[in-house]
Protein backbone atom coordinates (compact mmCIF):
# COMPACT_ATOMS: atom_id res chain seq x y z
CA UNK A 1 0.00 0.00 0.00
CA UNK A 2 1.01 3.19 -0.72
CA UNK A 3 2.46 5.67 2.04
CA UNK A 4 1.44 9.55 1.45
CA UNK A 5 5.12 10.11 0.47
CA UNK A 6 5.21 6.99 -2.32
CA UNK A 7 1.99 8.50 -3.57
CA UNK A 8 3.03 12.06 -3.77
CA UNK A 9 5.84 10.79 -6.10
CA UNK A 10 3.45 8.20 -8.00
CA UNK A 11 1.68 11.66 -9.45
CA UNK A 12 4.46 13.68 -9.42
CA UNK A 13 5.88 11.00 -12.19
CA UNK A 14 2.73 10.65 -13.75
CA UNK A 15 2.03 14.21 -14.47
CA UNK A 16 5.76 15.04 -15.63
CA UNK A 17 4.91 12.17 -17.77
CA UNK A 18 1.91 13.67 -19.04
CA UNK A 19 3.72 16.79 -19.82
CA UNK A 20 6.55 15.73 -21.58
CA UNK A 21 4.13 13.86 -23.60
CA UNK A 22 2.62 16.69 -24.42
CA UNK A 23 4.99 18.63 -25.05
CA UNK A 24 6.32 16.51 -27.76
CA UNK A 25 3.36 16.01 -29.46
CA UNK A 26 2.70 19.79 -30.22
CA UNK A 27 5.91 20.47 -30.99
CA UNK A 28 7.25 20.67 -34.59
CA UNK A 29 10.64 21.61 -33.96
CA UNK A 30 12.38 18.40 -34.78
CA UNK A 31 10.24 17.13 -36.75
CA UNK A 32 11.50 14.70 -39.89
CA UNK A 33 8.95 13.76 -42.68
CA UNK A 34 9.82 13.10 -46.34
CA UNK A 35 6.27 12.54 -47.42
CA UNK A 36 6.25 14.72 -50.46
CA UNK A 37 4.52 17.73 -50.80
CA UNK A 38 1.27 18.67 -52.70
CA UNK A 39 2.25 21.46 -54.51
CA UNK A 40 -1.00 22.28 -55.54
CA UNK A 41 -0.64 26.17 -55.03
CA UNK A 42 -0.81 28.71 -56.93
CA UNK A 43 -0.20 31.87 -54.74
CA UNK A 44 2.71 32.96 -52.23
CA UNK A 45 3.84 36.33 -50.45
CA UNK A 46 5.29 38.28 -52.75
CA UNK A 47 6.52 41.60 -50.53
CA UNK A 48 6.96 45.02 -51.99
CA UNK A 49 9.94 47.40 -52.02
CA UNK A 50 10.47 49.35 -49.47
CA UNK A 51 9.20 46.56 -46.16
CA UNK A 52 11.32 46.85 -43.11
CA UNK A 53 12.78 43.95 -42.18
CA UNK A 54 14.57 42.04 -39.43
CA UNK A 55 16.70 39.09 -38.99
CA UNK A 56 17.43 36.88 -35.28
CA UNK A 57 18.73 33.66 -35.10
CA UNK A 58 19.19 33.15 -32.23
CA UNK A 59 16.16 31.13 -30.26
CA UNK A 60 13.43 33.14 -29.83
CA UNK A 61 10.05 32.91 -28.27
CA UNK A 62 6.32 34.22 -28.45
CA UNK A 63 7.50 37.14 -26.40
CA UNK A 64 10.30 38.28 -29.01
CA UNK A 65 9.05 41.63 -30.63
CA UNK A 66 10.55 43.00 -33.77
CA UNK A 67 10.12 46.49 -35.06
CA UNK A 68 10.35 45.20 -38.90
CA UNK A 69 7.15 43.93 -40.95
CA UNK A 70 8.94 41.13 -41.92
CA UNK A 71 11.12 38.94 -39.40
CA UNK A 72 13.75 36.29 -40.94
CA UNK A 73 14.02 33.76 -37.93
CA UNK A 74 15.92 30.02 -38.24
CA UNK A 75 13.75 27.19 -39.01
CA UNK A 76 14.05 24.66 -37.28
CA UNK A 77 14.45 26.64 -32.91
CA UNK A 78 11.28 28.69 -33.93
CA UNK A 79 8.19 27.17 -32.72
CA UNK A 80 4.97 27.22 -34.22
CA UNK A 81 3.65 29.34 -32.02
CA UNK A 82 6.21 31.76 -32.29
CA UNK A 83 5.56 32.14 -35.34
CA UNK A 84 1.93 32.33 -34.69
CA UNK A 85 2.92 34.94 -32.15
CA UNK A 86 4.59 37.28 -35.13
CA UNK A 87 1.55 36.71 -37.37
CA UNK A 88 -0.46 38.26 -34.48
CA UNK A 89 1.56 40.85 -34.42
CA UNK A 90 1.38 41.83 -38.06
CA UNK A 91 4.54 40.21 -39.33
CA UNK A 92 5.87 38.08 -41.97
CA UNK A 93 7.94 35.38 -40.94
CA UNK A 94 10.35 34.00 -43.18
CA UNK A 95 12.38 30.94 -42.38
CA UNK A 96 15.98 30.52 -42.16
CA UNK A 97 17.17 27.14 -43.71
CA UNK A 98 20.50 26.08 -45.26
CA UNK A 99 19.83 24.12 -48.89
CA UNK A 100 23.46 23.94 -49.52
CA UNK A 101 24.86 22.73 -46.84
CA UNK A 102 24.32 20.21 -44.04
CA UNK A 103 24.80 21.59 -40.08
CA UNK A 104 25.11 18.72 -37.52
CA UNK A 105 23.02 20.01 -35.26
CA UNK A 106 20.00 19.15 -37.05
CA UNK A 107 18.56 16.29 -37.16
CA UNK A 108 17.31 15.33 -40.21
CA UNK A 109 20.49 14.05 -41.32
CA UNK A 110 19.63 10.64 -41.82
CA UNK A 111 17.58 11.28 -44.91
CA UNK A 112 20.70 12.36 -46.84
CA UNK A 113 22.81 9.56 -48.75
CA UNK A 114 26.61 9.67 -47.77
CA UNK A 115 27.40 10.32 -51.60
CA UNK A 116 25.79 13.81 -51.36
CA UNK A 117 28.15 14.87 -48.57
CA UNK A 118 30.67 16.64 -49.07
CA UNK A 119 33.98 18.69 -47.53
CA UNK A 120 33.38 20.64 -44.33
CA UNK A 121 33.22 24.62 -45.25
CA UNK A 122 35.85 26.34 -44.10
CA UNK A 123 34.34 29.28 -42.31
CA UNK A 124 31.46 27.13 -40.47
CA UNK A 125 33.55 23.51 -39.38
CA UNK A 126 29.80 22.12 -38.22
CA UNK A 127 28.57 22.40 -41.62
CA UNK A 128 29.12 20.27 -44.72
CA UNK A 129 29.05 20.97 -48.30
CA UNK A 130 25.73 18.70 -50.46
CA UNK A 131 25.80 17.74 -53.93
CA UNK A 132 23.02 20.04 -55.32
CA UNK A 133 23.52 18.11 -58.71
CA UNK A 134 21.82 15.13 -56.83
CA UNK A 135 18.34 16.77 -56.43
CA UNK A 136 16.37 13.12 -56.82
CA UNK A 137 18.49 12.06 -53.59
CA UNK A 138 18.38 15.41 -52.46
CA UNK A 139 14.43 15.43 -52.21
CA UNK A 140 13.50 13.59 -49.40
CA UNK A 141 15.33 15.99 -47.14
CA UNK A 142 13.94 18.84 -48.70
CA UNK A 143 10.77 17.64 -48.48
CA UNK A 144 10.94 16.99 -44.68
CA UNK A 145 12.64 20.69 -44.03
CA UNK A 146 9.30 21.90 -46.28
CA UNK A 147 7.00 19.85 -44.16
CA UNK A 148 8.27 21.16 -40.73
CA UNK A 149 7.81 24.63 -42.27
CA UNK A 150 4.23 24.63 -43.53
CA UNK A 151 3.56 23.13 -40.28
CA UNK A 152 4.89 25.87 -38.70
CA UNK A 153 3.00 28.48 -40.53
CA UNK A 154 5.93 30.13 -42.25
CA UNK A 155 5.94 32.73 -45.38
CA UNK A 156 8.43 32.07 -47.11
CA UNK A 157 11.93 30.35 -46.64
CA UNK A 158 15.52 32.13 -46.92
CA UNK A 159 17.50 29.36 -48.63
CA UNK A 160 21.42 30.19 -47.90
CA UNK A 161 24.68 28.78 -49.34
CA UNK A 162 23.61 28.31 -52.89
CA UNK A 163 27.38 29.62 -53.54
CA UNK A 164 28.67 26.26 -53.53
CA UNK A 165 29.69 26.54 -57.30
CA UNK A 166 32.36 29.08 -56.05
CA UNK A 167 33.68 27.05 -52.91
CA UNK A 168 35.60 24.10 -52.33
CA UNK A 169 33.02 21.53 -51.40
CA UNK A 170 34.60 18.21 -53.19
CA UNK A 171 32.28 18.66 -56.03
CA UNK A 172 32.78 19.46 -59.36
CA UNK A 173 29.58 22.24 -59.10
CA UNK A 174 29.00 24.40 -61.57
CA UNK A 175 26.95 27.72 -62.17
CA UNK A 176 24.79 25.88 -64.18
CA UNK A 177 24.08 22.97 -61.96
CA UNK A 178 23.66 25.56 -59.16
CA UNK A 179 20.34 27.28 -61.74
CA UNK A 180 18.99 23.77 -61.97
CA UNK A 181 18.52 23.24 -58.01
CA UNK A 182 17.48 26.48 -58.06
CA UNK A 183 14.55 26.35 -60.56
CA UNK A 184 13.85 23.23 -58.33
CA UNK A 185 14.36 25.05 -55.01
CA UNK A 186 11.33 27.99 -56.90
CA UNK A 187 8.96 25.95 -57.84
CA UNK A 188 8.83 23.77 -55.25
CA UNK A 189 8.67 27.03 -52.61
CA UNK A 190 5.95 28.90 -54.79
CA UNK A 191 3.82 25.49 -55.66
CA UNK A 192 3.62 25.01 -51.80
CA UNK A 193 2.77 28.72 -51.10
CA UNK A 194 5.79 29.94 -49.43
CA UNK A 195 7.90 33.11 -50.97
CA UNK A 196 11.79 32.23 -51.71
CA UNK A 197 14.45 34.88 -51.51
CA UNK A 198 17.87 35.34 -53.32
CA UNK A 199 20.45 34.91 -50.68
CA UNK A 200 23.72 36.39 -52.22
CA UNK A 201 25.15 35.45 -55.30
CA UNK A 202 24.61 38.47 -57.14
CA UNK A 203 25.88 36.66 -60.52
CA UNK A 204 22.43 35.12 -61.08
CA UNK A 205 20.01 38.00 -60.47
CA UNK A 206 19.65 39.13 -64.11
CA UNK A 207 18.21 35.30 -64.77
CA UNK A 208 16.39 35.22 -61.03
CA UNK A 209 15.43 38.25 -60.08
CA UNK A 210 11.65 37.92 -61.73
CA UNK A 211 11.58 34.43 -60.40
CA UNK A 212 12.78 35.22 -56.48
CA UNK A 213 10.11 37.22 -54.24
CA UNK A 214 13.19 39.65 -52.56
CA UNK A 215 16.54 39.61 -52.31
CA UNK A 216 18.88 39.36 -49.16
CA UNK A 217 22.73 40.56 -49.05
CA UNK A 218 25.31 40.76 -46.51
CA UNK A 219 27.96 42.90 -46.56
CA UNK A 220 27.04 44.02 -50.09
CA UNK A 221 27.94 47.23 -49.23
CA UNK A 222 31.20 47.38 -47.33
CA UNK A 223 31.97 44.88 -50.75
CA UNK A 224 31.10 47.34 -52.79
CA UNK A 225 28.80 44.77 -54.69
CA UNK A 226 25.18 46.53 -53.62
CA UNK A 227 24.08 47.84 -56.69
CA UNK A 228 24.41 44.57 -58.55
CA UNK A 229 21.14 43.91 -56.89
CA UNK A 230 19.15 46.85 -58.19
CA UNK A 231 16.76 45.00 -60.69
CA UNK A 232 14.91 43.80 -57.61
CA UNK A 233 13.75 47.57 -56.93
CA UNK A 234 13.06 48.20 -60.64
CA UNK A 235 10.58 45.25 -60.27
CA UNK A 236 9.19 46.52 -57.15
CA UNK A 237 10.78 43.66 -55.08
CA UNK A 238 12.60 44.73 -51.80
CA UNK A 239 16.37 44.23 -50.77
CA UNK A 240 17.07 43.34 -47.68
CA UNK A 241 20.76 44.35 -47.24
CA UNK A 242 22.76 43.55 -43.61
CA UNK A 243 26.03 44.33 -42.69
CA UNK A 244 28.32 43.15 -40.20
CA UNK A 245 29.96 45.29 -37.12
CA UNK A 246 32.59 43.24 -37.41
CA UNK A 247 33.58 44.96 -40.44
CA UNK A 248 31.28 48.17 -40.46
CA UNK A 249 31.52 50.54 -37.51
CA UNK A 250 28.15 52.53 -36.54
CA UNK A 251 29.53 55.51 -37.92
CA UNK A 252 30.14 54.25 -41.18
CA UNK A 253 26.93 52.57 -41.64
CA UNK A 254 25.30 55.99 -40.48
CA UNK A 255 27.66 58.20 -42.51
CA UNK A 256 27.71 56.05 -45.96
CA UNK A 257 25.10 52.91 -46.15
CA UNK A 258 22.02 54.55 -44.63
CA UNK A 259 22.00 57.45 -46.98
CA UNK A 260 23.27 55.10 -49.71
CA UNK A 261 21.11 52.26 -49.62
CA UNK A 262 18.29 55.03 -49.59
CA UNK A 263 19.17 56.42 -52.59
CA UNK A 264 18.99 52.64 -54.06
CA UNK A 265 15.27 51.85 -52.45
CA UNK A 266 17.14 48.93 -49.98
CA UNK A 267 16.11 48.35 -46.69
CA UNK A 268 19.80 48.21 -44.43
CA UNK A 269 20.22 46.88 -40.99
CA UNK A 270 23.54 46.71 -39.04
CA UNK A 271 24.26 43.25 -37.31
CA UNK A 272 26.58 41.22 -35.11
CA UNK A 273 27.79 37.96 -37.34
CA UNK A 274 25.97 35.49 -34.96
CA UNK A 275 22.67 37.50 -35.68
CA UNK A 276 21.71 37.65 -32.12
CA UNK A 277 19.21 40.00 -30.79
CA UNK A 278 21.32 43.19 -31.20
CA UNK A 279 20.08 45.53 -34.46
CA UNK A 280 21.56 48.99 -35.01
CA UNK A 281 19.38 50.20 -37.83
CA UNK A 282 19.08 53.83 -39.75
CA UNK A 283 18.10 56.64 -37.85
Amino acid sequence: MFNHKTWSLFLILIFATACKKGSAENDTTNTVDPTELPGDKTTWWQPTAGVSFDWELDDISSSNTFSGNVVDVDAFTTSAETVAALHAQGKKVIAYLSVGTFEDDRPDGSLLPKEVVGKKYDDWPHEKWLDIRQIEKLKPWLNSRFNMILKKGFDAIEPDNLDSYSNTTGFNISIEDTKRYIDFLITLAHSNGLGIGQKNVPDITAQYASKFDWALTEDAFKQGWQNDLKLYIDLKKPVFSTEYNDETSEKTFDSQYCPAAAGLGYTIILKKRDLDAWVHKCQ
